[in-house]
């Protein structure tokens, strides 16, 4: 079910528990500013999920107040994952919901990386 994104963040989220490893992941790369793992129901052949590591709800939240290092660092780690995983020549997918008409669904930031298929258009025209 979609959350609203304007809540504070709430420390039992999976996605906490995860980087307090209360929850085991598929660990694809990590640093100390983000964690990417394998998504559980992937979406596409190719679904990495990247987190950053402080308490953030959603893009909104990160990008007023993170600081300018775990902004540029997470931004790197999404590019650094598809690098590594050979995404940046077929091509991918980035996405992040925000909200409730957004769909997002965990009150921690998380971008979705997808590749490994044509993904078409975005929505149905």
């Amino acid at each position: 079910m979609p959350i609203d994104a304007t809540q504070p963040y709430d420390s039992g989220n999976i996605f906490a528990k995860i980087l307090r490893g209360e929850i085991p992941n598929k660990t694809v790369y990590e640093d100390e500013f983000a964690l990417a793992f394998h998504d559980i129901t992937p979406q596409a052949p190719h679904h990495i999920l990247v987190i950053p590591k402080g308490a953030y709800v959603s893009w909104d939240d990160f990008s007023a107040r993170g600081s300018d290092a775990e902004v540029a660092g997470f931004v790197r780690a999404v590019g650094h994952v598809a690098r590594e995983a050979g995404m940046v020549e077929p091509g991918y997918r980035l996405l992040a919901n925000i909200g409730q008409d957004g769909g997002q669904e965990v009150p921690h930031l998380h971008v979705h990386v997808f590749a490994g298929k044509p993904l078409g258009p975005m929505l149905a025209r």
